[in-house]
C-alpha cells in the first residue's frame, strides 16, 4: 500500500477525487495517484497526490490533458488540489451522469471515461443505496 494512502484517503473523505465513486463499496482501497505523473516531472509531494478509483487511474494513466476538437487546443485535466469539483462538474441524479461545466471537466470526463456504461450503472445503484449524492 502506498505510504501516503491514509493521508490522501482521509483528505479525500474516501471518495475518488475524479468520478466521486465511494471507496466503501469496493473491496479494495482506492489508489494514490500522481496528478502530474512522475514521468512528466511530478513528485511524491502530498500536494501532487489524489485518491483515485481503479477505473479513473487506469484511464488517466500518465496523461495530464486532452485535445479538444472544438477549440483545437490541449486542455488540462481537473486537478483535485487546485480545482473545486463543484465548479467544474455537475451530477445528474436521474441518469447517474457526471457532466462537465468547463472544458477542463469535459476533457477529464472524456479521457477518464467517467460516464461509461459500467460507471453509470454503478452510480445509479450507489444512489439507491445512499452511497452517492
Amino acid at each position: 500500500m502506498n505510504p501516503n494512502y491514509f493521508l490522501v484517503a482521509s483528505r479525500a473523505e474516501h471518495i475518488c477525487e475524479y468520478c466521486r465513486a465511494p471507496e466503501a463499496v469496493f473491496n479494495l482501497p482506492f489508489e494514490v495517484e500522481h496528478i502530474i505523473p512522475l514521468t512528466r516531472g511530478g513528485s511524491n509531494d502530498p500536494n501532487n497526490l489524489a485518491l483515485s478509483c481503479r477505473s479513473c487511474n487506469l484511464f488517466k494513466s500518465d496523461f495530464v490533458s486532452a485535445f479538444d476538437e472544438k477549440t483545437q487546443t490541449e486542455i488540462r485535466f481537473f486537478n483535485p488540489r487546485r480545482d473545486d469539483w463543484t465548479e467544474h462538474f455537475v451530477f445528474d441524479k436521474k441518469t447517474g451522469e457526471i457532466k462537465g461545466k468547463t472544458l477542463i471537466a469535459q476533457a477529464t470526463i472524456s479521457r477518464l471515461r467517467i460516464n461509461n456504461d459500467l460507471q453509470l450503472a454503478a452510480r445509479v445503484q450507489w444512489l439507491k443505496l445512499g452511497f452517492f449524492d
